[in-house]
């Protein structure tokens, strides 16, 4: 498909709302028509080097998915920052809340149905693969509070190293740290800082059930 057929309305939106001119007119981010924008309120920031079509979101198939009934969301009330090309798959959902950092290192893919939930700060680094129907969450949602009024469930960082391959429906919790190199096994889910990097991370709860190993994309 050529970079001509991605030029709709919603992606010179975002372009331009978002960038300063001088970078817009290249049109860096791409937007499929399949993409709800909803709450545009926030910002993004792109860190390497401009060129069209550096940032795709809402592209590509998958078989075993519905293109034609599925679609991506984008809701940004906080900051999004890319430090340089990603490409999210076909209805991928990003929410990024208000106050909170989104930060996306280079050459990350997410397949397709995949969703990414920010309302503190989270970040992935660089040469990472998100298979699909991924969660990623930082935050529980709502509030839970003891007897005296204090929250017992605050929202936690969560940090993605370089070259992390995330299996199919995997749930990504708050306060999950994963090192370089790890693969974490299709449905397991996180919740916990780990330490080995170039590991195999799996089940739920997940643990490290593997060391040194390496993984091709």
């Amino acid at each position: 498909m050529s970079a001509l057929s991605k030029i709709n309305y919603k992606t010179l939106l975002v372009n331009f709302k978002y960038l300063p001119f001088t970078d817009a007119i290249k049109l860096p981010i791409f937007i499929s028509r399949k993409v709800y924008l909803m709450d545009l309120k926030g910002s993004i920031t792109i860190k390497g080097e401009i060129a069209s079509g550096m940032i795709r979101i809402g592209y590509g198939e998958i078989g075993i998915f519905d293109r034609k009934n599925s679609r991506s969301i984008l809701e940004l009330r906080g900051k999004l920052v890319f430090e340089n090309r990603a490409k999210f798959g076909q209805a991928c959902k990003i929410s990024v809340g208000e106050r909170a950092t989104l930060t996306i290192g280079d050459n990350l893919l997410v397949t397709a149905e995949s969703s990414i939930a920010c309302h503190k700060k989270i970040t992935i680094g660089h040469d990472c693969l998100i298979s699909w129907e991924v969660q990623i969450m930082d935050t529980d949602f709502h509030k839970i509070k003891d007897k005296a009024g204090r929250i017992t469930n605050p929202d936690k960082e969560i940090k993605i190293g370089d070259r992390v391959w995330i299996g199919s429906r995997c749930t990504i919790l708050k306060g999950s740290e994963i090192p370089e190199g790890c693969v974490i096994a299709t449905n397991s889910l996180t919740n916990k800082k780990f330490k080995v990097s170039s590991s195999i991370i799996g089940g739920n709860p997940a643990k490290e059930i593997a060391s040194d190993i390496e993984w091709e994309a």
